[in-house]
């Protein structure tokens, strides 16, 4: 073994180790790790993977991350005052400039059968989005192994995720299943035709994901069990059609909330408040108060497809609004 040698600047910094170690009872480093020097280390680029899971009864569900969109706060909030929006978010602590609006899918494991609530942004999103793949791999999943893909409403960024801009299909094992009052709004032809120009990107990109498979898609109506424990509730006002789903095993319940609300932070605590991706802005807040009211009364767990991640809590009764109050993180599933 050789012998590393010390200057008088090292040893002294060994018994100052030495003597602090003694001072606190805890063992010494050893001279030859106080004089080693620090490496150099890059900053690392990213966030680990972002799949998280939690069960409801005898159901496992994994939260899928698919990144985020930036978008500007004027003009975000129609029924507000842009110093009202701002408030809002210096109160959450959240820039005031712009929302990162996130997007958090659903997989739903049972009975041998792996189910998705929607399919995120594929690679038609914005370019801090499209993370999904990679998570819902990293998760231990693979596309060929999804036998349901559920549709809560079909804004891009739901839906893209199921076939990507080259036409390839994703989930080729998969059987489609969509809101019937989604559906048939999307598909007509006449309402695609008379759509004000802004709105025709949005039905060519419906007809873009469902038209190749059309013939095998399952349309469901509301109220009716779809798949074991997994029940639609019409929840008009952002879409049509769009869609929450009831969740039930056992003695534990769970409201899949879809986009009832953006982010919570403006739109549960202002539940009155209508985003511009909202078609119809009063039916919207009509509905979102309406399903804010029934989960935080029964005290059921939530998901929402714009939380933060990993989007899952509950919903608290807080004066004229509500608080979302998120899971405690767990090790455990």
């Amino acid at each position: 073994m050789h012998s590393i040698p010390l200057s008088r600047r090292t040893a002294l910094a060994g018994s100052a180790a030495l003597a602090a170690a003694a001072a606190l009872d805890v063992p010494a480093p050893s001279p030859a790790l106080a004089q080693a020097p620090t490496a150099g280390q890059a900053p690392a680029a990213g966030q680990a993977p972002g799949f998280y899971r939690y069960k409801i009864g005898d159901i496992t569900l994994t939260a899928i991350h698919d990144g985020f969109g930036r978008r500007p706060l004027e003009g975000f909030v129609r029924n507000a005052e842009l110093a009202d929006v701002k408030k809002a978010m210096a109160e959450a602590f959240l820039p005031q400039d712009a929302l990162s609006i996130t997007f958090t899918t659903l997989a739903i494991q049972q009975g041998g059968k792996l189910t998705l609530i929607d399919t995120g942004n594929g690679d038609s999103g914005a370019p801090t989005s499209g993370t999904w793949m990679a998570n819902f791999k990293a998760a231990g999943f693979d596309p060929k192994d999804v036998s349901s893909v559920v549709f809560s409403h079909f804004h891009g960024d739901h839906i893209n995720g199921f076939r990507l801009k080259d036409g390839s299909a994703v989930f080729p094992n998969a059987e489609v299943m969509v809101p019937a009052a989604e559906w048939a709004f999307w598909m007509d032809d006449a309402r695609m035709n008379a759509a004000p120009e802004g709105m025709k990107g949005a039905f060519a990109g419906v007809r873009r994901v469902f038209g190749p498979g059309a013939k095998d898609v399952k349309q469901f109506e509301p109220g009716k069990e779809i798949l074991p424990g997994l029940t639609p509730i019409a929840a008009p006002g952002h879409t049509p059609g769009h869609t929450v789903f009831a969740l039930a095993s056992g003695k534990d319940r769970m409201m899949i909330m879809s986009d009832t609300t953006n982010h919570p932070a403006l739109f549960v605590r202002n539940p009155d408040w209508s985003a511009v991706f909202d078609m119809d802005g009063p039916q919207a807040a009509a509905t979102r108060r309406r399903l804010l009211d029934m989960v935080s009364a029964e005290r059921m767990q939530v998901a929402f497809y714009h939380a933060p991640f990993p989007a899952v809590g509950f919903i608290a009764k807080d004066g004229n609004g509500f608080e979302m109050v998120p899971v405690q993180w767990s090790s455990a599933i």
